[in-house]
């Protein structure tokens, strides 16, 4: 039988082997193809990026793991206390045997504290209210960063479209002073002309290259935001402005404010204040300690040796304070936590009420460009350089109906993401993010 199963086995393990080295092969290539491409960088890709790789949102995950973990030490009983005493020892007078056998008086003690006053239930719901905070604040950081991402998504997107403007022009004017200089040398140009081209071509071409440092400041905040700052330059955003619409009325979702992350972070430490003023309060409750002992006396006192069991009880006696500093101290925190509360519903009203202001603002400039602002300065560029070509109208006209065309464009530009970076900021301010 071993002789005529041989063969398979030998098949089945080469055909493992040969699976084994072509998933080592492939898996590389699979994990690569699924991570998002930089260079093609859409909106939801940066945001699973940050998802993963996030420094601040894994700082916040990690203070939620540690509050988790407080849950565990304040719901733990007191240990017991073990002691071993010896006594009536005298110096060379120990007797030989095992060290249990010596002439002295030996003494085993366990002590066990009992809490009095619900302690241990009060310890579990501070930390549970804690627990809520960290989540809360967890919430708040993953809002925030949010926000940063897409504002800084959109940054981008305008340092892309400012960069490619400013280098259209500057390589249209490139071909404007190599067309002069060839009419100069015909005789159809004065130098002076040419010499006015050649200013505006250095200062586009200065205007191009700043652009491009802006770009690469943008994708260096993105990068960071992503955690692929090694790979900055890869990326490009490619997602479409946002569609322009109206917000709806900010004033009537006053609901909605006890639902956001940060707010509900401030009230669950308003919780765990209460708790934690209760728990002050307990101390005042006496809490008793139990002992139990055992005593092995081999000392010459004790003839014949002897043991013992013992029990004793320790009740702490409140003679010079009664916790009084804890309790206010308590008190206080409550009354800062509650300060707190109300400080963050403000926050997130006033919040709300300027994302609103600055988001209608944005829309109306935004809608000023789409409403035909943009398209008349295209035109009257486009008929400046049909006439100039013609003749009909002088370099001075040319240079201004380009300065304006190009004005317009960034103007567009910043007004698009003006409005882009109003409304994921608006966005934010309705979040309800809970903890």
């Amino acid at each position: 039988m071993p002789i005529a199963t041989a063969p398979f086995a030998t098949a089945l393990s080469r055909s493992l082997i040969q699976r084994l080295f072509l998933a080592c092969l492939f898996c590389p290539a699979l994990a690569l193809a699924a991570s998002p491409d930089l260079a093609q960088l859409t909106l939801n890709d940066a945001e699973a990026l940050m998802q993963s790789n996030n420094r601040e949102l894994h700082i916040a995950q990690a203070a939620t793991q540690g509050a988790r973990a407080d849950i565990a030490s304040a719901g733990a009983r007191p240990n017991p206390q073990l002691s071993l005493n010896l006594a009536a020892l005298q110096p060379g007078k120990v007797g030989a045997g095992a060290p249990w056998e010596k002439a002295a008086d030996y003494t085993w003690r366990v002590d066990q504290l009992f809490e009095r006053g619900n302690k241990r239930a009060l310890r579990g719901k501070v930390a549970d209210a804690r627990l809520a905070a960290a989540r809360g604040d967890q919430g708040e950081v993953g809002r925030q960063q949010s926000l940063l991402l897409r504002q800084a998504y959109y940054d981008l997107l305008r340092a892309q479209e400012r960069a490619r403007i400013l280098a259209e022009s500057a390589a249209l004017y490139q071909k404007s002073v190599e067309a002069a200089a060839r009419r100069v040398k015909a005789g159809d140009l004065s130098p002076s002309d040419l010499a006015r081209l050649k200013v505006e071509a250095l200062r586009a071409e200065n205007d191009a290259r700043q652009a491009v440092a802006e770009r690469e400041k943008a994708q260096a905040a993105l990068a960071y935001l992503i955690g692929v700052e090694n790979e900055a330059r890869r990326v490009r955003a490619v997602d479409p402005w946002p569609v322009l619409a109206n917000p709806a009325d900010a004033s009537s979702r006053e609901a909605d404010i006890e639902q956001r992350a940060d707010v509900q972070a401030a009230s669950a430490r308003v919780r765990a204040a209460e708790q934690a003023r209760a728990l002050a309060q307990s101390l005042r409750k006496r809490d008793v300690s139990v002992g139990v002992q055992y005593e092995h006396c081999r000392a010459p006192s004790c003839s014949p040796p002897t043991d013992t069991v013992g029990f004793g009880v320790s009740i702490p006696l409140f003679i010079h304070h009664e916790y009084e500093g804890e309790v206010r101290r308590a008190e206080a925190d409550l009354d800062a936590a509650r300060e707190v509360l109300e400080q963050a519903r403000g926050q997130a009203r006033a919040e709300r009420l300027r994302a609103d202001s600055d988001l209608r603002s944005a829309l109306e400039q935004a809608r000023r460009f789409d409403g035909g602002l943009l398209e008349e300065a295209t035109r009257g560029a486009e008929a400046a350089e049909f006439a100039y070509r013609r003749g009909a109208i002088g370099l001075v006209d040319l240079l201004d109906a380009r300065r304006t065309l190009r004005a317009v464009q960034v103007e567009a530009v910043e007004a698009r993401a003006g409005y882009a970076k109003s409304f994921v900021a608006y966005q934010a301010s309705l979040a309800l993010e809970k903890p």
